[in-house]
């Protein structure tokens, strides 16, 4: 009997899993989001379109911020592919499965298979990974690399340990391509980690670290031709307002240290010790309880003998969470690069659990999580109003909710039925995210739907001047028709008239005082949706929340 009700168990895991890989497939055709987005997908566009894979450029000026490993990903989609924004997220989307596989194998080695794929589970149907590959940035790629990397380090430490080795230092030169050097604090924090805790000096000492070193910096030699190429060759140019910027030292210096100690050319106003506790509280839904849960108790159970457990993961995860929490610079996408421990971390724990006491707590708690949940959608749905609700959209949804019940019914263990319950959850909560409320409030994102409509109109291709500098990066993406930047404060190059201007109202209206020839064409209501209020989410009050911008003819 026990056997038969282990063997169902792990159908619904597999069956689950299979569910939660497509969810993370739902946002792959929403629009793509500004700020960050857009800015990473104009980027890459340009790279593609002018075979110029050296230079990071943004409104035809350098842009020196991040690496350029993620973009030369998104480029060579875009070279296969087409520019498009399914192309952009695709690669986003593959990193998050990686993720996913090698979370699998780490715990599967560490641990049991069946850990290693509730581990998966628990990935790929936490909030912020969701989010992740819905509106891609650089986390997914990062997330993928690091727990990658981990793996390969970990079998590195065996006896046929050359291969894994190299494979270890290429994800990790890769990682610190995509986010610079403190990509190697959750590497470094595992690995050493469990060798410093286990007092396992002879591997310590080893000559291996030092050959890891020394691969990695040779693999990273790419983005430092680059940088050394855009940048240190040139100190005429104008970065961060001054001359003479280094893109290698910022590199491995400014972009790293002087973010965790707010002293580098890119300011955070603070920085808050108990920001990513409270963040993780929300992204890990609707595991994060859980992982608190199994976080103290591993503590209570190794603390006093340390030899005992496996501290890849708690090393790994924690100290990257107290790097980060003591950095002055903080953005809560940062903390998703650890979920994979975090999620192998929880699954050990509810897999090897055995108080019934403790299962029933278990039981409740993630019933009143998963409630939540569901009420809150609710709630979002009442006030938000979309209406682009499709009947494919609403068929999903009680697919979900089907799924919840059908997983209610079964005769898996108590523990398991729980979480399968709240998996469910999260595919209803997410699917109406990425097939309801996305699409629906990205209708106020002016930018993009500026873009499409000049694609659809401008039948003449007249060239497009952009006003809007430094936020407007959709339309860089998204708008076909040759693009040109009005810069107030400096000389701006503009095409020879008729062309199409996008600017804000107030800006028009001021051109029209001036006397300018201007045909206003169209008007598109707009909200900066990566900063939602009340307000702006309640359908009576929206429109005092909206401003506008405008595409006119210039004669």
């Amino acid at each position: 009997m026990q056997k038969i009700l282990s063997d169902q168990t792990t159908k619904w895991l597999y069956l689950f899993i299979g569910f939660a890989v497509l969810l993370n497939f739902t946002g792959l055709f929403v629009t793509i989001m500004e700020p960050d987005g857009a800015l990473y997908a104009s980027i890459a566009k340009g790279m593609a379109q002018h075979n110029n894979f050296s230079d990071l450029l943004v409104e035809g000026k350098d842009w020196l911020d991040k690496p350029h490993f993620p973009f030369w990903t998104t480029a060579v989609f875009f070279k296969l592919f087409g520019v498009s924004t399914w192309s952009y997220k695709l690669p986003g989307i593959l990193f998050i499965l990686l993720a996913a596989y090698y979370t699998f194998k780490l715990a599967s080695v560490l641990y049991t298979k069946q850990i290693g794929l509730w581990a998966a589970l628990i990935l790929l149907t936490a909030q912020h990974i969701l989010i992740c590959t819905m509106d891609v940035r650089a986390e997914p790629f990062l997330t993928g690399l690091i727990i990658a990397s981990v793996y390969h380090f970990y079998k590195s430490l065996g006896k046929k340990w050359v291969l894994h080795l190299i494979a270890a230092c290429l994800f990790a030169a890769c990682a610190v391509m995509t986010k610079g050097v403190f990509a190697l604090i959750p590497i470094a924090g595992a690995i050493g980690g469990e060798l410093l805790i286990k007092k396992n000096w002879p591997m310590v000492f080893n000559f291996r670290w030092l050959l890891a070193v020394v691969l990695i910096l040779i693999f990273i030699i790419p983005e430092l031709y680059t940088l050394y190429n855009q940048f240190d060759l040139h100190p005429e140019k104008i970065i961060f307002g001054q001359k003479g910027v280094s893109g290698i030292k910022f590199f491995f210096w400014d972009s790293q240290f002087g973010r965790f100690f707010n002293s580098g050319p890119i300011k955070q106003p603070k920085g808050d010790p108990t920001f990513f506790l409270h963040t993780t509280l929300w992204a890990f839904l609707p595991w994060s309880l859980l992982l608190f849960t199994a976080v103290y108790q591993f503590f209570r159970k190794n603390f006093r003998k340390p030899l005992q457990a496996e501290w890849f993961c708690i090393a790994g995860s924690l100290l990257t969470f107290l790097i980060f929490s003591l950095s002055k610079f903080q953005l809560p996408f940062y903390i998703t690069i650890v979920f994979p421990f975090f999620a192998i971390i929880t699954a050990e724990y509810l897999c090897n659990l055995k108080l019934e006491s403790s299962v029933k707590a278990i039981r409740i708690v993630q019933l009143v999580v998963g409630g939540i949940m569901v009420f809150l959608i609710m709630v979002l749905h009442y006030f938000f109003r979309p209406d682009n609700l499709t009947v494919f959209t609403v068929l999903l949804l009680t697919g979900s909710v089907v799924l919840f019940v059908l997983a209610t019914f079964t005769k898996v263990n108590g523990r398991f039925k729980i979480c399968y319950q709240v998996s469910a959850v999260a595919f209803f909560v997410n699917l109406y995210f990425n097939l309801a409320y996305y699409p629906a409030v990205l209708k106020y994102q002016a930018d993009s739907e500026a873009a499409f409509w000049i694609n659809e109109h401008n039948t003449k291709d007249l060239p497009v001047v952009r006003s809007r500098i430094g936020y407007a990066f959709a339309v860089d993406f998204y708008v076909n028709a040759p693009l040109y930047f009005l810069r107030p404060d400096e000389a701006s190059f503009l095409p020879p008239k008729p062309y199409l201007l996008y600017a804000d109202t107030e800006v028009i209206d001021q051109y029209i005082k001036q006397g300018m020839k201007i045909k206003r064409l169209q008007t598109f209501e707009s909200f900066r949706i990566t900063k939602v209020n009340g307000k702006f989410l309640n359908h009576l009050t929206r429109k005092g929340t909206l401003s506008t911008t405008e595409v006119v003819l210039i004669n």
